[in-house]
């Protein structure tokens, strides 16, 4: 039997980016094998999600409270990819993304080092995140990293964990259009309105160094930690992994699941309208000129959706320091090559913070 093509299209782009935030290379195999439609993505997912969360409850009762974050933090990472663009059933995504959150609700004091949800007000409610601070610091620098157009907090830790082992505290926030904030906020370009709300919390919490702030960003939060970078300048320093330049410039080329899922998360009716908002979502106008702050920029040569030409336009227009990674058989963030610039990110973001070189 031959398979959907929006599942083919799901496993040939996503597959490197599945293994290297959690996913176990023998569960993508099992899980995507079985899969023929795309209209059972999330349900096999989640039931394999199920498998991990169980053990997760199962080391819990018996006490074993870090294998329990670990199991947990696994399964709230299946359950995610489970609804990651499953966006034509928004009930069944929606019961999948609440399993992610609870299982790694629970996780979170469990983990080393614990992690704290945070809720941060913004517009007469908030936008909910992870506070985590390293091991054995006093008034650590504070990194806010934000997801992109398909990720969420939840999928978050493999990207955070560098930068905590280097003594940076991160705050992993659900932005507008992500995560939880999805249902009631839509995607907007404006993404500086959020991170301002983001900044003025991480001003208020007295275990960080609040003079200390950093910003990082991947995908299409490679463009909203930039587009915000150019107006907040509370900021110290800014990493971009591959975000667009100007997202309706490269809108043609984008698979239909991820034009499907701005759309729905952009809260539009119809692809017409959808591809007219993109426009929004720009660097363009003098916008990139307006950055200050030291950015460090990763894209791939590979890369299928965003054309590392838009990483290499933003470099040549930012108007402070740019240090410019260009991974020469890297794909989309270069997932198939997180070697390369996971740590060497987080060593360049820990100097601009201020902390000695581990």
């Amino acid at each position: 039997m031959s398979k959907d093509p929006r599942v083919e299209s799901a496993i040939a782009h996503w597959a490197p980016r599945f293994v290297s935030n959690g996913v176990l290379l023998a569960d993508f195999q099992e899980v995507t094998q079985s899969i023929a439609r795309w209209e059972d993505w999330c349900q096999a997912w989640c039931k394999r999600a199920a498998v991990h969360e169980a053990l997760g409850h199962e080391a819990l009762a018996g006490g074993f409270k870090l294998s329990a974050s670990e199991h947990l933090s696994r399964a709230a990472v299946y359950y995610h990819f489970a609804k990651f663009v499953f966006v034509h059933d928004v009930a069944q995504m929606r019961a999948a993304h609440m399993k992610a959150v609870a299982c790694k609700q629970l996780a979170l004091p469990h983990m080393r080092p614990p992690a704290t949800r945070v809720e941060i007000p913004f517009e007469g409610g908030f936008l909910a995140g992870f506070l985590r601070l390293p091991a054995g610091a006093s008034k650590p620098p504070v990194m806010i990293m934000v997801p992109g157009l398909d990720s969420a907090k939840e999928e978050l830790e493999a990207y955070e964990t560098p930068f905590l082992q280097r003594g940076i505290a991160t705050l992993m926030v659900d932005g507008p259009g992500q995560g939880e904030a999805e249902y009631d906020l839509p995607i907007r370009g404006d993404y500086e309105v959020p991170v301002k709300a983001m900044v003025d919390f991480a001003m208020t919490r007295s275990e960080v160094d609040s003079t200390r702030i950093g910003l990082w960003g991947v995908s299409l939060g490679g463009y909203y930690a930039t587009r915000a970078a150019a107006f907040e300048k509370r900021l110290k320093a800014c990493i971009g992994l591959a975000g667009p330049y100007d997202f309706h410039d490269t809108w043609d080329q984008l698979p239909e699941l991820t034009k499907e899922a701005f759309r729905v998360r952009s809260h539009l009716a119809t692809p017409a309208e959808a591809k007219a908002h993109s426009a929004s979502l720009t660097l363009k106008h003098g916008i990139a000129s307006q950055i200050e702050c030291p950015l460090f920029l990763v894209t791939g040569k590979m890369d299928r959706l965003i054309p590392w030409q838009d990483t290499q336009r933003l470099a040549d227009e930012a108007s402070g320091p740019v240090e410019l990674m260009m991974v020469e058989d890297g794909n989309h963030i270069a997932n198939n090559r997180p070697y390369r610039y996971r740590y060497r990110s987080a060593d360049w973001m820990a100097e601009q913070l201020g902390l000695p070189k581990q």
